[in-house]
C-alpha cells in the first residue's frame, strides 16, 4: 500500500497567531491518511505477537477561535496504528460530531471555548452547557465500537475501531442519558461491563451508570452531591465503583450568576463514594480524605475489607488567573495553569475500609508524574505495574515515561530526548501472555527536531531499553493526551476467552 491522503474536505479559517497552543508541537493538522508498513519507515522490528489497535485522541483546532483559545477546545481527531503479524497500518480521522459538521457548514467557529464560556450565543454541551461537543478528550473501545467523548460530558460518539469512521451517538442508549457521558469510563475485563458517570450543573449533580457487554444500558441512577462539582475520573473494582467529590469546584455564588471561577477549598475534605456496581444513590458509602483534587487514577481493587485506590494526587491545586484585563501575558498564564510543576501531581494510595469506615492514605512516590496507565486485563483487579508520563517543566508536554513496580518499589524510566514529546502510553500484552508485564508499551512521539511523529513500541518489562520498533508517520501530528489499546480479540466485542485475562 502506498500512503493514501484522503480528501477530508475540512475547511480551516485559522489565521496566523503567536498562540503557543496553535503552533510548534500543538500545530493542528488537516490531512487524513491510510498508510501501512510497506510505505512507512520502520526502525527496528515490529513484534509478531503484538496484536491489536493503539488509538489516541487529540484536540485539533480547525477554525479561528471564538474568544481566547484553550488547548482543550479543538475538535477530536483519532490517530490509530493497527498491529498484526509484525505489520502495522496507520489511520487518522476527525470525529465528525454535530458541532464539527455545523462549523464546517458555517465555515467558522460557532461555540465559545473553555476559557470564555460567557461568549456562547447558542446552547452547548458539557457540564457548563456552553462548549461545543468536540469529543476530543477520551477514547476507549467497548462492545466492538470506539467511544469518544469530551471530558465534561458529551454524546457517546461511536466510531468503527478499524476504519475510524464516525457512526454517530450510540443508538442504543444515547437518548437515555440526557446529561451525557463524561470521560474516563471503565471496562471490566471479565464481565465486559462499562461503568460511567456525568456531573451536570443541576440537581442531583451526578449520575452513575452501567452498560453491559452487549451495549445495553442496564443501570443509571442519580447520585446527589452538595452542589455542582468538577470530578474527572472514576474507579472500579470487581464489585464496586468509586465516585469523586473533591473540594475543587466552581464558586457556587458566582455560578448562580453564570460565572465560572474554579476555587480550591483546603478546609473541606475530599470525599470518595463507594457504590455497589449496580447500587443506587442510597447505597453510596462516603469516605473522607485530606483535601485534594484528582485528575487520573491508575487502578482500584479490593483487598479484604478495603478498597484500594491508586492515582495521582493534586494536594494543593493552584489556579493562575487567565484573562488580559490586567495586561499580563495570557499565554504564560494558560501555560502556568497546565504546568504540573506548578500544580504537582504524585502517585498516591487511598484505602477505604468497608468494615470500619476509616480512610488511610500514603504517597507512593515524590516525583511529578500523571496519566497513570495499567494493562486493560488488570483494571479493577490487584495489579503491580503502572506506567506514567513525565512532564517537561514549564510546559504542557510529556518528556518521557516512568514505570512503577508497586510490589518491589523499583522504578524504570525512558525519556524521549530534547525536542521530543509523547502522549499517554498504553500497555499491550503479547499474544499468550501470562504475566502482567509480558508485552509492550505503545506511545506516539512528536519529534520537533526532525519535524516528524513516530509510534514507539517498548518492552513493557524494560522500558529503559528504548524502542524495539519505531514507525515514522506520514505527517507530524499534534501532541495529544488520552489513548487506548484494543486487544485483537476485543475488536469484535466483549466476548474474550477468559484465559486472555486470567
Amino acid at each position: 500500500m502506498t500512503i493514501q491522503t484522503l480528501p477530508s474536505g475540512v475547511m480551516s479559517t485559522l489565521q496566523p497567531t503567536d498562540h503557543p497552543f496553535l503552533n510548534g508541537p500543538f500545530r493542528p493538522m488537516f490531512n487524513e491518511y491510510i498508510a501501512d508498513t510497506d510505505s512507512l519507515r520502520v526502525i527496528g522490528e515490529i513484534p509478531r505477537d503484538l496484536d491489536g489497535i493503539f488509538i489516541r485522541n487529540t484536540h485539533n483546532q480547525i477554525h479561528q477561535p471564538l474568544g481566547m483559545f484553550h488547548p482543550f477546545d479543538g475538535d477530536g481527531m483519532l490517530h490509530a496504528v493497527h498491529f498484526h503479524d509484525g505489520r502495522a497500518t496507520y489511520r487518522n480521522r476527525f470525529v465528525q460530531t454535530t458541532g464539527f459538521l455545523a462549523e464546517q457548514a458555517a465555515r467558522r467557529s460557532l461555540w465559545a471555548g473553555l476559557l470564555e464560556p460567557e461568549k456562547a450565543s447558542r446552547r452547548g454541551s458539557g457540564a457548563m452547557g456552553a462548549m461545543k461537543d468536540n469529543a476530543g478528550t477520551d477514547i476507549i473501545c467497548h462492545a466492538g465500537l470506539l467511544l469518544a467523548t469530551m471530558s465534561q460530558g458529551s454524546e457517546p460518539w461511536r466510531l468503527d475501531p478499524i476504519t475510524l469512521d464516525t457512526l454517530g451517538p450510540d443508538t442504543n442508549w444515547a437518548r437515555k442519558i440526557p446529561d451525557g457521558i463524561s470521560s474516563h469510563y471503565k471496562v471490566d475485563p471479565e464481565t465486559g461491563e462499562m461503568m460511567f458517570f456525568n456531573y451536570p450543573e443541576h440537581w442531583p449533580y451526578m449520575h452513575y451508570g452501567v452498560i453491559d457487554r452487549n451495549n445495553r444500558l442496564v443501570h443509571y441512577v442519580p447520585v446527589e452531591l452538595p452542589g455542582a462539582r468538577w470530578p474527572h475520573d472514576l474507579g472500579i473494582t470487581r464489585n464496586y465503583s468509586i465516585l469523586h467529590d473533591t473540594p475543587h469546584f466552581f464558586d457556587p455564588e458566582l455560578l448562580k450568576r453564570g460565572q465560572h471561577k474554579m476555587t480550591f477549598h483546603p478546609e473541606m475534605p475530599a470525599r470518595f463514594g463507594v457504590i455497589p456496581r449496580h447500587g443506587d444513590g442510597s447505597q453510596v458509602r462516603w469516605f473522607e480524605a485530606k483535601a485534594c483534587h484528582i485528575l487520573h487514577l491508575a487502578n482500584c481493587y479490593e483487598d479484604g475489607d478495603e478498597i484500594v485506590m491508586d492515582g495521582c494526587i493534586m494536594p494543593e491545586p493552584k489556579l493562575h488567573p487567565v484573562g488580559a484585563a490586567d495586561g499580563k501575558d495570557i499565554y504564560a498564564r494558560i501555560k502556568a495553569r497546565l504546568d504540573k510543576h506548578n500544580n504537582p501531581t504524585m502517585m498516591h494510595r487511598w484505602r477505604f475500609n468497608l468494615r470500619t469506615g476509616a480512610t488511610t492514605e500514603q504517597y507512593l512516590d515524590d516525583e511529578i508524574t500523571e496519566f497513570p496507565v495499567v494493562s486493560n486485563d488488570y483494571v479493577g483487579r490487584p495489579y503491580r505495574y503502572s506506567y506514567n508520563v513525565l512532564y517537561q517543566p514549564g510546559e504542557w508536554l510529556f518528556r518521557g515515561l516512568k514505570r512503577f513496580d508497586l510490589h518491589s518499589g523499583a522504578v524504570q524510566r525512558y525519556e524521549y530526548g530534547p525536542g521530543r514529546y509523547g502522549s499517554e502510553p498504553q500497555v499491550a500484552r503479547r499474544l499468550g501472555a501470562r504475566d502482567e508485564d509480558d508485552g509492550y508499551v505503545t506511545v506516539f512521539v512528536t519529534d520537533m527536531n526532525q519535524d516528524r511523529s513516530e509510534c514507539l513500541v517498548l518492552d513493557a518489562r524494560d522500558i529503559s531499553r528504548g524502542p524495539l520498533a519505531t514507525i515514522v508517520l506520514p505527517e507530524r501530528i499534534p501532541v495529544g493526551t488520552h489513548a487506548c489499546w484494543v486487544e485483537g480479540d476485543r475488536i469484535p466485542g466483549e466476548h474474550r476467552d477468559p484465559a486472555a485475562w486470567a
